[in-house]
C-alpha cells in the first residue's frame, strides 16, 4: 500500500497543497513550524479519522478559514493503491455557523466517491506514525495506552472500531442510570438490558485485545531484543478490568511481570463472566454510580527485564521500547492485512544515536513507503539522503531539493 497523491485545501498551515508522492523513502526537511508534521497529520488523519496532535478536530481547520463567520471548510483527499486497485479517500471538516457567534464541526467521509461512516472505512488505507511525544504510551496515563491499542487494532480490524463505539455509547448510558438510581432511587432491574449491551461488546473487545496484545508483544519482543543488542526482554503485560481468568479465592496479586495466558478463551465465556460480576458489582456501582469495570478501564504495562517502564524506564529505554513497538505495529498489519503500511516518522533521527538510526533505516527498508520529517539532513547517512526523495518545506510550501 501506498500513497500516490496528497491534496491538502484550507489544512493547518496549508491553505492549499498538492503533492504527487511516489512510492520510496521521502524525507521533508525545514526548521520547526513550517508544516512537516502536518503533513504526517494529515496522511495519518486519512488512516485513524482522529490526530496523534489534538482531540479536537476543529483544531486541524486553518485559522483564518476557522475565523470566518460564513461555513468553514478543510479537504483532505488521498488517492493510493491497496493490491493491485487504485482507491481515492476523502476528509471534510465542515465548520457551521450556529447561534449568535457559534460554531460546529460535521465531518464527511468518502471512498471512491461515496459517502460513508468512519466505521466503515477505517482500516482501509493503513498508517503507522511514531512521533517523539508519543512516549506518553509508555509513561502517561492508562488513556494513552488504551487509545493506542484501540487505534492500532481499528486499523487491522474494522468490527473492533465499530464495537468500541457502541460500547461506548452503551457505557454512557447505563452510567446515566447508576447516578440516576444512586441519586433518586428505583428498579435497578432497568440495568439489565445494559447490562448485557456491556458483557457482549465488552467480551468481545476483550478478546479482540488479548488476541492483538499476544500478537504484537511476539514482534515487538523480537525488534526489542535486535535494538537492545540481546541484553533486555520486553514483555507487554495486558491487565483488564474485568479479567476473565481471575485469581482463585485468596490468592494475593500476581507480580506484575508474571506472564498470564489467556488464550483459548471464547466469547461466549468471557461474556457470561462479565455478566455475572456485573450483576455482583450491582449495588456498589450504583452507590458510586459508575461502571466500575471493563475495557473502558483496562490497563496495558510494558516491560523491560520484568522492570514497569512506565514508572522506573529511562528515557534511552522509553525510546527504544516506543520504538520497538511501531515497527512491531507494521509487521502486526502487514501479516493481518497482506499490505505494508505506509510508514511516518517525525523528527525521529534526532531521538537517536548512530547505531539506532541504521537500525531503523534497516527496518523500514521493507516497506513500500516511508516519510521522514527532520530539521537536520545531515542525521542521515549520505547514501540514504542521495537514493530518497527530499523535499523542502517552509512556511506551508513544500518543493523538491536540489542536492
Amino acid at each position: 500500500m501506498y500513497l500516490k497523491h496528497l491534496s491538502l485545501t484550507n489544512f493547518r498551515t496549508f491553505t492549499r497543497l498538492d503533492l504527487k508522492i511516489p512510492q520510496r523513502e521521502i524525507v521533508l526537511v525545514g526548521k520547526n513550524a513550517q508544516g512537516k508534521t502536518s503533513v504526517l497529520e494529515a496522511i495519518y488523519f486519512l488512516a485513524a479519522f482522529t490526530s496523534f496532535q489534538t482531540n479536537t478536530d476543529r483544531q486541524m481547520v486553518n485559522f483564518y478559514e476557522a475565523k470566518k463567520n460564513t461555513l468553514g471548510i478543510s479537504r483532505l483527499v488521498a488517492e493510493y493503491k491497496r493490491g493491485k486497485s487504485d482507491h481515492r479517500i476523502e476528509v471534510r471538516l465542515i465548520l457551521e455557523p450556529m447561534g449568535v457567534n457559534g460554531q460546529r464541526l460535521r465531518k464527511e467521509i468518502l471512498l471512491d466517491g461515496v459517502k460513508k461512516q468512519a466505521g466503515d472505512v477505517i482500516g482501509h488505507f493503513n498508517a503507522v506514525i511514531f512521533v517523539p511525544q508519543m512516549s506518553a504510551i509508555m509513561d502517561g496515563s492508562p488513556d494513552e495506552r488504551r487509545r493506542y491499542i484501540n487505534l492500532a487494532i481499528s486499523q487491522s480490524n474494522p468490527a473492533y472500531a465499530r464495537a468500541l463505539s457502541d460500547y461506548q455509547q452503551a457505557l454512557t448510558q447505563r452510567n446515566a442510570l447508576l447516578k440516576a438510581l444512586s441519586e433518586n432511587g428505583g428498579d435497578r432491574n432497568q440495568l439489565s438490558v445494559w447490562d448485557e449491551a456491556i458483557a457482549r461488546l465488552g467480551a468481545q473487545i476483550i478478546l479482540w485485545r488479548i488476541e492483538a496484545i499476544q500478537q504484537i508483544e511476539k514482534l515487538a519482543s523480537r525488534v526489542h531484543h535486535d535494538l537492545t543488542h540481546e541484553s533486555e526482554t520486553l514483555r507487554l503485560a495486558y491487565e483488564p478490568a474485568y479479567d476473565p481468568l481471575p485469581k482463585p479465592s485468596g490468592q494475593l496479586g500476581l507480580r506484575l511481570d508474571t506472564p498470564i495466558d489467556r488464550t483459548g478463551l471464547d466469547v461466549k465465556e468471557i461474556q457470561k463472566g462479565f455478566s455475572e460480576k456485573l450483576i455482583e458489582l450491582r449495588s456498589e456501582e450504583i452507590a458510586r454510580g459508575v461502571t466500575t469495570i471493563g475495557p473502558h478501564r483496562d490497563e496495558l504495562r510494558f516491560l523491560a527485564n520484568g522492570v514497569d517502564l512506565g514508572e522506573y524506564g529511562s528515557r534511552g529505554q522509553i525510546k527504544t521500547t516506543l520504538l520497538s513497538l511501531k515497527l512491531a505495529e507494521v509487521e502486526w498489519l502487514k501479516e493481518r492485512t497482506g499490505e505494508w503500511p505506509v510508514i511516518l516518522l517525525d523528527e525521529v533521527m534526532a531521538e537517536l544515536d548512530l547505531e539506532r538510526r541504521a537500525d531503523l533505516l534497516k527496518y523500514v527498508g521493507k516497506s513500500e513507503q516511508v516519510l521522514f520529517t527532520t530539521t537536520d539532513l545531515n542525521l542521515f547517512p549520505r547514501e540514504f539522503s542521495d537514493s530518497s526523495e527530499v523535499w523542502d518545506v517552509h512556511d506551508g510550501t513544500i518543493s523538491l531539493k536540489n542536492k
